[in-house]
């Protein structure tokens, strides 16, 4: 008990006197997954809207992609973008293996399908609701989209921050291909694992409270919108 008490006291000093590596791992990891966000953000929100709007062949067949995606292994995110990324991948000639720019892809490709398939839902939905009003004001498809997003913009926020939820605390891809180096890809998951396996647990508990503030802080931002986007009645 001796031993646990004085980690966190350490861990605390560390928050406190805002220990230099520790703000060094926080920054890159918030600029990784903010970029990542950014990234899916700019995908699957267009592309959910266009999968709830439009009718094509196979459409059926992309919903149930966008949603079977949603729970993508981290690790096989990882692998396949380690081998498309690597010297004999196609992709090699651009260096980016083991840099941040990998780990941004392998988290923008693990919180796309989140985006983009509640996207899918939410404007399918206000889709529904608003297809006569919409049509009697000759909306085109374009209009109808822009239209439909920005009304489902509280809910579409909410699904930004599942996606950055889900990229701050991912570990198994950013390990993959970031392989963890010290001052150049070590982020907070990496760093608790490397950390913990070393024995200092203080940096590890320091950096692992980080992260359950900034789940606390995502959960809190979330409720606030879903509470902003309820209906108020008379």
């Amino acid at each position: 008990m001796s031993d646990l008490g004085e980690a966190f006291a350490l861990a605390a000093t560390l928050l406190m006197r805002l220990d230099p590596d520790l703000i060094e791992i926080v920054i890159l990891s918030l600029r990784v997954s903010l970029s990542a966000v950014a990234l899916a953000a700019a995908i699957g929100l267009p592309l959910g809207a266009a999968v709830a709007l439009f009718h094509f062949p196979g459409r059926t067949l992309a919903v149930a992609l966008l949603n079977a995606f949603m729970g993508l292994p981290p690790v096989v995110v990882g692998l396949l973008v380690y081998l498309m990324l690597s010297r004999a991948g196609p992709l090699g000639v651009l260096g980016l293996l083991f840099t941040p720019g990998a780990m941004i892809i392998a988290q923008c490709l693990l919180i796309t399908p989140i985006v983009a398939a509640l996207t899918t839902q939410t404007v399918a939905d206000l889709n529904e609701e608003y297809d006569e009003q919409l049509r009697s004001l000759g909306a085109g498809p374009l209009r109808r989209l822009g239209t439909l997003l920005w009304d489902g913009r509280a809910s579409l926020l909410i699904a930004i921050l599942a996606g950055f939820g889900r990229a701050i605390a991912e570990v198994g891809a950013v390990m993959i291909v970031g392989g963890n180096i010290n001052h150049a890809t070590r982020v907070m998951t990496t760093a608790i694992a490397l950390e913990t396996s070393k024995g200092n647990l203080a940096l590890a508990l320091a950096l692992g409270l980080i992260l359950v503030a900034l789940a606390l802080a995502v959960n809190l931002a979330a409720m606030a919108l879903r509470d902003a986007a309820r209906p108020r009645h008379a």
